[in-house]
């Protein structure tokens, strides 16, 4: 079964089902007023059907009108958003996340993630989850989950709504930043991946592993980069304003790496994040 004909299984499925992230969608941080509009249609008219947003973006109601231009029709798209730092109090996240549906002209989201842990703990993180649970049990989102969580915060999550409920985990992951050991502890709980920043700012494109890899598949650098995370089991959402390279990055859904190519990516980890932004990232693991 497809990716997408799992997500169709899933939406008429009853709600016990298990939602399931496409693993191949459209970023869209740092996308901004007719780029961001002109890429979500663009992307869509070629065939993605995953598309990621945030409130903090400031780009909700581009992407809302993206997806209105495109005319594929709103149930065939993947749509998530991400509720910010100030909404997660128990009695602010259901207003916000109305108002980000009313931006992105859709009466319910596949996909509704804390997109940051209350700075400095602020606001309990069962507090939040069971906002997210009631938005949930309301029809304004059909799956929730988390972002940028250490495995202390997962635990937090997991013992507030059960790991089940957890449709995904999405964090910075690229060659360079293999987060493993947040990875692997949510897999031992059944929790999904999505994958941040894969192409780790293009400063993955450059190396020289990458590149040959690239030579050896008749690929581009970023095909290579985008299959080794799908390969292992995480759910992408990489970003461009060109409709060539939207179109090009599809394609990395149809390259396979080989056992040794694949570790020869997986040995270039080196810790090197990205975001870590002072007063809103957790302690990582």
């Amino acid at each position: 079964m497809s990716i997408i004909d799992a997500f169709a299984a899933s939406v008429a499925a009853p709600a016990a089902v298990t939602t399931v992230v496409p693993s191949f969608g459209l970023g869209t941080f740092r996308l901004k007023e007719q780029v961001a509009v002109d890429a979500v249609r663009n992307a869509l008219e070629l065939g993605y059907r995953h598309v990621d947003t945030a409130q903090i973006y400031g780009n909700e109601a581009e992407v809302g009108q993206g997806l209105a231009e495109s005319g594929v029709p709103r149930r065939e798209v993947f749509l998530t958003t991400k509720v910010w730092t100030e909404h997660l109090a128990g009695d602010r996240l259901i207003p916000s996340l109305k108002d980000s549906l009313s931006r992105l002209r859709t009466d319910q989201v596949d996909l509704t993630l804390v997109h940051w842990p209350s700075p400095g703990g602020a606001v309990p993180v069962a507090e939040t989850l069971a906002a997210l649970a009631e938005a949930q049990a309301q029809g304004l989102t059909r799956a929730i989950g988390v972002s940028n969580f250490n495995i202390a915060l997962l635990r937090e999550a997991i013992a507030a709504v059960g790991a089940q409920a957890i449709a995904t985990h999405q964090i910075e992951l690229h060659p360079y930043l293999q987060n493993r050991a947040v990875v692997e502890f949510a897999r031992s709980q059944g929790i999904h991946t999505t994958s941040y920043m894969t192409l780790g700012y293009g400063q993955a494109l450059q190396d020289p592993e990458v590149q040959a890899i690239a030579q050896a598949c008749g690929a581009t650098p970023a095909q290579v980069v985008l299959a080794w995370a799908m390969q292992s089991g995480y759910a992408v959402i990489p970003s461009s304003t060109q409709r060539a390279h939207l179109q090009s990055n599809l394609l990395a859904r149809q390259l396979r790496l080989s056992d040794t190519q694949m570790q020869r990516i997986a040995a270039l980890d080196r810790g090197g994040r990205l975001v870590d932004p002072e007063g809103l990232a957790p302690a990582w693991d």
